[in-house]
């Protein structure tokens, strides 16, 4: 049986998604891989004013055509990262008692615009953030274009998710520890119980300043309303018990630059990470996509 037609092709200008940042980038090859399935074409990509070491071979689904509507959408990503690694510099130096402005000077270290290799050394900052140990979390193909969908639904669409979530991220991730917490010794045991636990502290406490667009304030509001209200349901309850998993979804993309301001040892950044790529395989299955991401945006109106 002959392929499909492939989406895009050799030479064509391209939005590709690296980690979880979209960048330009130019096709240089094109192939189609067969598989236990029905196969899938796959190309060979290089980023513009990047090192040719970084050419590698993309699944269709991480490339974007290279129009006005994606660059912007690579441009909003890109503000949503800045936006989380200023509030967790704001964060850690008044934790330490300085001033975020010696903060901001004694950790910029991307050289001034036209400084030989400028660009290289932005990039191999995103893979070394600020020198310390990271946690770099793979997010599946599926669930970044779930995020794409997620950014236009709310910004281009006018459509918002439905509050309170049937299936909130306390009882995602309530989901994920009851699945997983049996049959790997005490230990490990013990770490999936404080990933959960942390993964809900960081929601409840980045949700309503690093979680939301724009076109959500209203909404939450209206929440913060009702958290107040003696006689309503949602009277003090925590930000995780309301929201579902598409801002959870958003959070992972968030945890590196957050995280990155703590004080955690390489070990432990380590067993973060294992864990952390676990969850996003998790949750990436089918089954659980039509569970907790496939539910109906509702209108802003």
């Amino acid at each position: 049986m002959a392929p499909p037609i492939a989406a895009f092709s050799k030479d064509e200008r391209v939005l590709c998604f690296h980690e979880n940042l979209m960048y330009e980038a130019r096709v240089l090859g094109v192939k189609f891989e067969e598989n236990e399935k029905k196969g899938a074409w796959v190309y060979m990509v290089h980023y513009k004013g990047w090192k040719n070491t970084w050419d590698d071979w993309v699944a269709e689904d991480r490339l974007r055509q290279f129009n006005d509507e994606n660059q912007a959408l690579a441009r909003q990503l890109k503000k949503d990262m800045d936006a989380a690694r200023d509030a967790a510099r704001k964060s850690h130096a008044k934790k330490k008692g300085t001033s975020t402005r010696d903060s901001e000077d004694r950790n910029s270290s991307v050289p001034a615009a036209g400084k030989k290799r400028g660009r290289d050394f932005e990039i191999e900052k995103l893979e070394d953030f600020h020198s310390k140990p990271t946690v770099r979390i793979i997010i599946p193909d599926i669930l970044k274009s779930i995020l794409v969908d997620d950014w236009e639904n709310i910004t281009r669409n006018g459509q918002l998710t439905a509050v309170p979530a049937d299936i909130p991220a306390s009882l995602v991730l309530d989901e994920y520890h009851k699945q997983n917490q049996a049959g790997h010794g005490q230990a490990r045991a013990d770490i999936l119980e404080e990933v959960v636990y942390g993964l809900k502290e960081y929601f409840n406490k980045a949700c309503g300043t690093l979680l939301l667009y724009k076109q959500e304030r209203a909404q939450y509001a209206q929440l913060l309303a009702r958290f107040d209200d003696p006689s309503d349901s949602l009277m003090k309850r925590p930000l995780s018990d309301v929201y579902g998993a598409e801002h959870l979804l958003r959070l992972l993309t968030q945890l590196p630059s957050l995280i990155a301001y703590t004080d955690m040892d390489t070990q432990s950044v380590g067993r973060l990470r294992e864990e952390l790529n676990q969850f996003t395989n998790w949750l990436s299955r089918s089954d659980n996509i039509e569970r907790f991401l496939s539910r109906p945006y509702v209108s802003a109106q």
